[in-house]
């Protein structure tokens, strides 16, 4: 299966993104050629502030009643990871790309395979931002 490096943004890797139709997704920045090619294939190509970015994802459910797993998440080890990526995490991405005819047009897409994290940037979580203060009875 094919694999792509780039920066991570937005992306619901452990858990759906539940917004609209609940979804795996990633929108990977990429090189800019790896970005054309992918475009002149007829596949999604979102121009964001940090570069194109290719919108690879999963669909939660399936045809008859069919429920799809998560991706697999690892670390740069190969080891299972469980915790949300945060914007800009430098990662690789593992998909499959299909195709669909429906109705005689033609639906092109990347299903979500795997993420491995190069270099996590920790997704925010309430209270990141502060520093661990020393004890008062220290600065008297």
């Amino acid at each position: 299966m094919p694999v792509l490096s780039g920066k991570a943004w937005w992306p619901s890797v452990t858990k759906p993104n539940t917004t609209y139709e609940p979804q795996y997704s990633v929108n990977l920045i990429v090189e800019e050629d790896v970005a054309k090619d992918f475009k002149k294939r007829g596949f999604t190509v979102k121009d964001m502030d940090d570069g194109p970015a290719i919108i690879i994802r999963r669909k939660v459910n399936g045809p008859n009643g069919m429920i799809r797993n998560a991706p697999k998440l690892l670390d740069r080890n190969k080891n299972p990871l469980d915790c949300q990526i945060g914007n800009g995490s430098d990662v690789k991405v593992q998909y499959k790309e299909w195709e669909k005819e429906v109705n005689g047009q033609l639906f092109k897409g990347l299903d979500f395979l795997a993420m491995q994290v190069i270099n996590l940037i920790n997704y925010g979580e309430p209270g990141d931002e502060f520093d661990v203060e020393d004890d008062l009875e220290d600065e008297l």
